[in-house]
């Protein structure tokens, strides 16, 4: 934990992650009265904008973004941002920033711009003083993703970084890790007894985490065609969601014993063979009811661009060995998902003549409905003949918004707010990311050596059969 930052610099000011994301956030932790009340806010970014003509861009997007019951205080939130046009390759305009900024002591930056714009970006704050020491204090910085396409490029990226940033000034940003539903699976796992103790190999089965989207390509089309499936959410959502199913109890709720311990797991992934992933890439067919083109006639031209991975991954070492963890990801699903499916294991011995025994399966979903379910073997009610009859019931949280809260937050507020307070719980360390591409690169050398091309699934769909079965030739099923 640093110091709390009394102005935060939004670089990228006009984008649209700030238009959807940022902004809203932002008015959401004023409207309760989260960040410091002389909390200042200064965009910057390429457009010529005056601060009265942010303003009045930041209004249409918290009324376009934000629902109106946390727009609370809208106005005065307006009055706190300000903005300085700039150019980030220019390094003369960054002493015009700095006067607007204020001394760097205080300040926290968002950085969400392309990654070829890091290096200078970071030139430019050290030259104008915006940086802070490099003894720990001054500034901190937040970067977005994509942190790189692969390990050198995402080292060249952190030694840029660090020639101006210290690593306890640096937060790497995973969006995921600011749901609410991620959070809780800390909580979960570390504030109840009961499941600790089966958290293991001797109890667990298999691990599943989706994440399934229906949308195609949208605005992302440049982006996802160099980085694919694979670079663009298991090299990171996945493989933190991963981390925190499988880490090891941490000393203390503290960020760096946090982050040791996800770093341990990152580290014992086994290298995945060419019979242990699946590619995909989807053709045309029916989506949310609507027909909708294949990938390559979005993209207007042939490509080997992966649109779904599906893979096994196993950690080795003594509480999961045995245990595969199967991923799934892809665009133009059947369904928009994101969850973690734990599967124990079967009982060792039914005591119940003829009954179907189903084993017990935890359920935390992240996406698009953020709740937790157990499933568990309960007695079906009424008097049977044959004995017992029993089903498997879901567990539920009865109380209503248990996870998400009276209204659903958006993931940046937690992380925006921790960034202000100086709170690196929540984000990736340079270790982290680095073993997180070490696995990815190793899998991408796989495809290049065994010739591994994607294989063509209809929109619409659960992706190739190859995918259903890899998973049900270890006798598993996908949650669907």
């Amino acid at each position: 934990m640093t110091g709390r930052a009394h102005t935060l610099l939004l670089f990228g000011a006009t984008g649209d992650l700030s238009r959807r994301m940022l902004l809203p956030s932002l008015c959401a932790l004023h409207a309760e009265k989260l960040v410091p009340e002389d909390l200042r806010i200064v965009g910057t970014a390429r457009s010529e904008m005056n601060d009265a003509q942010f303003r009045n861009f930041a209004r249409d997007a918290l009324e376009k973004f934000l629902p109106a019951e946390r727009r609370g205080g809208m106005a005065d939130f307006l009055n706190r941002l300000s903005y300085q046009q700039l150019d980030v390759t220019a390094p003369e305009g960054y002493a015009e920033l700095a006067k607007k900024a204020g001394p760097g002591e205080d300040l926290a930056i968002f950085l969400s711009t392309a990654p070829s714009l890091f290096k200078p970006t970071i030139e430019g704050l050290a030259s104008a003083g915006l940086a802070g020491a490099k003894d720990g204090k001054g500034a901190r910085i937040s970067l977005e993703k994509p942190l790189g396409s692969d390990l050198a490029s995402s080292a060249a990226i952190n030694d840029a970084v660090a020639t101006a940033f210290p690593e306890n000034r640096i937060f790497r940003i995973d969006h995921y890790l600011g749901k609410e539903t991620v959070q809780n699976l800390l909580a979960l796992r570390f504030a109840n007894l009961f499941f600790e103790p089966l958290w293991r190999s001797q109890y667990i089965d298999h691990v599943q985490i989706t994440v399934a989207e229906t949308v195609g390509l949208e605005s992302r089309v440049d982006f996802y065609d160099d980085a694919g499936a694979l670079r663009d959410m298991v090299q990171n959502h996945m493989l933190q969601l991963l981390a925190l199913v499988a880490m090891e109890p941490p000393g203390s709720f503290d960020a760096n014993a946090v982050r040791d311990e996800k770093v341990k797991v990152l580290r014992a992934l086994r290298p995945v063979s060419a019979d242990e992933i699946v590619t995909g890439q989807y053709r045309g067919g029916a989506s949310a009811g609507q027909i909708v083109p294949g990938y390559d006639e979005e993209l207007g031209r042939d490509s080997d661009t992966e649109t779904f991975v599906a893979l096994k991954a196993h950690v080795d070492n003594w509480r999961w060995r045995g245990v595969p963890f199967y991923l799934r990801t892809g665009k133009r699903l059947a369904r928009r998902v994101t969850e973690i499916i734990v599967q124990f294991r079967q009982v060792p011995h039914s005591i119940f003549p003829g009954a179907k025994m189903k084993p017990n399966r935890l359920v935390i979903g992240i996406q698009p409905e953020e709740n937790i379910s157990l499933t568990l073997m309960a007695k079906v009610p009424g008097i049977d003949q044959q004995g017992m009859v029993l089903r498997s019931v879901p567990l539920d949280i009865a109380m209503p918004d248990a996870f998400s809260g009276k209204f659903k937050r958006i993931a940046y507020e937690r992380l925006l707010l921790d960034l202000i307070e100086g709170d690196q719980t929540l984000f990736v360390r340079r270790d982290e990311v680095e073993a997180q591409w070490q696995w990815i690169d190793a899998i991408r050398e796989t495809w290049a050596r065994e010739g591994i091309t994607p294989k063509p699934y209809a929109a619409g769909s659960w992706g190739p059969s190859a995918a259903i079965a890899l998973a049900e030739r270890d006798g598993v099923s996908w949650h669907e």
